[in-house]
């Protein structure tokens, strides 16, 4: 039957990932740090199906925080070396290691000195050898019966790209909300675009007090909205400051009588706002630009009309709960 001979490919692949797995260290964690330590951009190529492989793992990379690109020898012997600089990374897949388009690539990259990690299961071969680093691969024969067709060596390439996307992504602390940036058409793209209006507190829910009440009444305001903070207007109903629980925990340190002290004899003048009709990942680069986790949302007159939290932003924008 077809899937009997299916199975043998599969458990003829898996078994190479599995012996793969045990023979990563110390040279793909060198490249991970190569990779990291790059001032450039990590510049993938790769002839045939080897080829087809890099593409995929230069598009894994430049999508999840590595800037990358994915050049094609035949056409970078041709001109289109010249998108390389001394600055990039050169990231090549040959099963061979012999590949004449990917060699040709070779006396311009050590002119250049653009640090080459070969991904080949030969590392005596051509690349291997002008290559600054190899990370080897584990083929012991195709999964194809007549050891010709690219199966099981170019399983193993895209795998041992993606373990180098997905460590580069942690040690990078690559987030949702990253990825998000980068897929702007994807679900978590369209959420990124919710204006603050969507995820801001309003009307009941929106904490805002007088600067003449006392300070006790702002930790009930707080308390009872449950944002960690409040607005703070004058008489005209304009925001003059904003209350933390951070500015409270300093109050109490440095007054005798808290409780009966003004809010206004505390409070956090000129703070940080954002109106409603501005995009949610703007209030985002604004609290992580000031290390803030709240910003009153006002209107044209200076009022608050709202608040909006770091935690609603960030739930609006990757849909936590």
């Amino acid at each position: 039957m077809f899937f009997e001979e299916g199975k043998k490919v599969l458990r003829a692949e898996g078994e190479a990932l599995l012996a793969q797995a045990d023979l990563l260290g110390a040279d793909f964690d060198r490249a991970v740090r190569m990779i990291l330590e790059s001032k450039g951009r990590v510049v993938v190529t790769g002839i045939g199906k080897a080829g087809l492989v890099g593409r995929k793992v230069s598009a894994t990379l430049a999508s999840t925080g590595t800037p990358s690109f994915f050049l094609h020898p035949a056409e970078g012997i041709h001109g289109d070396l010249g998108m390389v600089t001394r600055d990039d990374l050169i990231l090549a897949f040959s099963n061979s290691g012999e590949s004449d388009e990917v060699t040709a690539l070779l006396p311009t990259l050590k002119i250049l000195g653009t640090p080459i990690i070969a991904i080949t299961s030969k590392p005596r071969s051509t690349l291997g050898k002008n290559s600054n680093l190899v990370i080897e691969l584990k083929v012991e024969t195709e999964a194809c019966p007549l050891n010709l067709a690219p199966t099981t060596s170019t399983t193993l390439m895209l795998s041992v790209g993606d373990a180098l996307a997905v460590a580069l992504l942690k040690a990078k602390n690559f987030k949702e909300e990253d990825f998000a940036l980068f897929h702007p058409g994807g679900a978590l793209g369209k959420r990124l675009l919710l204006t603050v209006e969507v995820v801001m507190v309003t009307g009941e829910e929106n904490p805002v007090i007088n600067e003449k009440r006392q300070v006790k009444e702002a930790i009930f305001e707080i308390t009872d909205k449950k944002k960690g903070a409040t607005s703070v207007v004058d008489d005209l109903g304009r925001l003059v400051g904003i209350v933390t629980d951070g500015d409270l925990r300093r109050y109490f340190e440095r007054s005798r009588d808290p409780l009966s002290g003004v809010i206004s004899e505390m409070m956090t003048r000129n703070p940080k706002t954002i109106t409603a009709e501005k995009m949610a990942a703007e209030a985002i680069h604004i609290m992580e630009k000031y290390n803030i986790t709240v910003l009153p949302v006002i209107n044209e007159h200076n009022h608050p009309i709202g608040l909006v939290h770091l935690h609603d932003l960030l739930k609006g924008i990757t849909g936590l709960q």
